[in-house]
């Protein structure tokens, strides 16, 4: 089963620093929800490992990413990932090609993504796993954008080092924790949540 997804988000931060932080490929992996590099074999070789978590049950991928191409004259990154779960009976390959386009002093994170499983991963369907597919980038895009606000912000004022002052200076440039898990269940919800909305749009527009 295969789903293809080719969305476009806009940022608010400048294009030299989407770019910057799309060039770090632990930084980027660890937007995802669940995902975590555990290897840097070289500069275009990782491995890592993503966890799925839905109600009591628990999937954990293990596999290989490898980067295909990284254009800093088009701002742009082309990656290849595949995995396998724990027991063997899924696999799963991510073909992701993304760039960084300006718009004026902010910039649009563009992406296309070919997703392709097997196994019992398969089961789900693809009516299913295109909503969660779309539920998960923008989860990704999210902790992306904040990952970039906080490379943009300004730097924290000098902190009073006298114990009755003191503060932890990492609290105020540190990015949001990111889960160690994806919640299937909260994207299941998401996905419930947005065909709300759009059902009752519509009616209202037929009104």
């Amino acid at each position: 089963m295969k789903v293809v997804l080719d969305k476009a988000f806009p940022l608010a931060a400048s294009t030299d620093s989407a770019w910057l932080l799309m060039q770090d490929i632990e930084a980027v992996a660890g937007c995802m929800p669940g995902a975590k590099i555990t290897e840097r074999v070289d500069d275009t070789h990782y491995k890592g490992t993503i966890t799925v978590r839905l109600g009591p049950a628990t999937m954990s991928f293990k596999g290989d990413i490898e980067v295909l191409a990284l254009d800093t004259a088009a701002r742009s990154l082309h990656l290849l990932g595949k995995g396998t779960d724990s027991t063997g009976s899924s696999a799963a390959t991510m073909d992701l090609t993304a760039s960084v386009q300006p718009t004026g002093a902010t910039c649009t994170l563009a992406g296309k993504s070919e997703v392709t499983m097997s196994g019992k991963a398969a089961a789900i369907g693809s009516r299913l796993m295109v909503p969660v597919s779309e539920q998960l980038l923008k989860q990704f895009v999210a902790n992306f954008a904040a990952r970039l606000a906080a490379m943009e912000a300004p730097q924290a004022e000098p902190v009073n080092t006298a114990p009755d002052h003191a503060v932890d200076a990492r609290a105020t440039t540190a990015p949001p924790a990111q889960p160690a898990e994806l919640n299937g269940l909260a994207f299941l919800w998401a996905i419930v949540r947005d065909w709300l909305r759009e059902h009752f749009s519509r009616k209202a527009q037929g009104r």
